[in-house]
């Protein structure tokens, strides 16, 4: 006889089924990395202030802190 198992559903990170009755623990673990990884690219560009003195910086660093300033942009 197969009993159902009525704490059966849906992941609403990944969209599959969890056998736990909530979220999959590595999904709420990498949701969690990627918006504090998220976060610390919006922090970094409002740090480092691109309207300081931008001749002080490498062009590496211009080119960085220019794309990540466009990404932060597009999601506002």
């Amino acid at each position: 006889m197969v009993s159902q198992n009525n704490t059966m559903k849906i992941c609403s990170i990944c969209k599959k089924i969890s056998g736990t009755g909530s979220d999959h623990l590595d999904c709420i673990e990498k949701r969690r990395i990627e918006l504090e990884d998220g976060g610390l690219k919006e922090k970094l560009v409002e740090k480092l202030d691109l309207e300081k003195d931008p001749n002080d910086m490498g062009k590496e660093i211009k080119a960085l802190l220019g794309h990540m300033n466009r990404e932060k942009e597009k999601k506002s």
